[in-house]
């Protein structure tokens, strides 16, 4: 059965992460796996080169002692993994999917995605994990490289869960924004939702046609769509789109054309997928 992942880290993001991975699941009629990494970078404690430094019998006896401490954090990281599946299990029952297949691995989650992913048809994964600095409002770093790096469209889900009933794709012409509408046309997760279509920047006539030729393909689709042309950054644009018109779900494409490419690569996307309150669906 084809199926998502939904990569967990038992952060204060889980529960949300949890039902955003259940909502697509049932849309998109998706079997789950729950994966989570063990990296062996944070449980492994620092050893060093201690010689000449103190005494061959006291420098031995260190070693010793930071090889137990070493072992007994990797026991404490894998337990902890397993409280952390067990309680995945249990949320995604509770959402009606008891049939969940639970995934623990050691490495990067980077490295892990792209051994996983390319028999999956979704990545989820929280907007922060629990390493994020909640208080700058920092995105984590693990995000921002599974979105770099991932060849499956990635949900990066918001703080919390809520009826998604209108989205909107922020269109720029690029490959990555069409697969996005390709991917709407073709797959049934967006399909009966009200769909909005937002082009910004310079808006001249091959933008108005490309985007009036865009929305025509989404409407034979069968979505209803409204578009709105916006002579703005897209980072003001889209943050008033979604507040001006209650939009659940932001769709972009991951890289694209300028000012988009260097909304999506550089600073400003990150300052959007780390501000936007709601989720967000990344194409590459």
């Amino acid at each position: 059965m084809s199926h998502l992942i939904s990569c967990t880290d038992g952060s204060i993001y889980a529960a949300s992460l949890y039902a955003h991975s259940a909502w697509v699941a049932a849309r998109a009629g998706l079997g789950v796996k729950v994966l989570h990494v063990l990296d062996p970078h944070r449980e492994r404690a620092h050893r060093s080169d201690l010689s000449g430094a103190i005494g061959f019998d006291a420098s031995a006896e260190l070693t010793e002692e930071l090889v137990a401490l070493e072992e007994a954090t990797a026991r404490v990281a894998r337990m902890k993994g397993e409280a952390i599946l067990a309680d995945a299990r249990r949320q995604f029952a509770d959402a009606g999917m008891p049939e969940v297949e639970l995934l623990q691995r050691h490495g990067t989650l980077v490295e892990t995605l792209e051994e996983l992913e390319p028999a999956a048809e979704f990545v989820v994964i929280g907007k922060r994990g629990e390493h994020a600095d909640f208080a700058k409002g920092h995105l984590g770093s693990q995000v921002e490289r599974v979105i770099r790096a991932s060849v499956r469209p990635v949900l990066v889900a918001s703080r919390a869960f809520r009826a998604i009933n209108r989205f909107l794709i922020a269109y720029d012409g690029g490959p990555s924004a069409t697969q996005a509408v390709d991917h709407a046309l073709a797959n049934p997760l967006l399909g009966g939702l009200s769909c909005h279509l937002l082009r910004a920047g310079r808006i001249d006539d091959k933008a108005r046609w490309s985007l009036a030729e865009t929305a025509g393909r989404l409407r034979e689709g069968g979505y209803e769509v409204t578009t709105h042309a916006v002579e703005s950054s897209p980072e003001i644009a889209i943050a008033a789109a979604i507040k001006d018109h209650s939009i659940d779900l932001l769709v972009m494409g991951a890289y694209g054309h300028s000012p988009i490419r260097q909304f999506i690569v550089g600073s400003t996307t990150t300052a959007m997928v780390r501000t936007c309150q709601v989720p967000v669906l990344m194409f590459r």
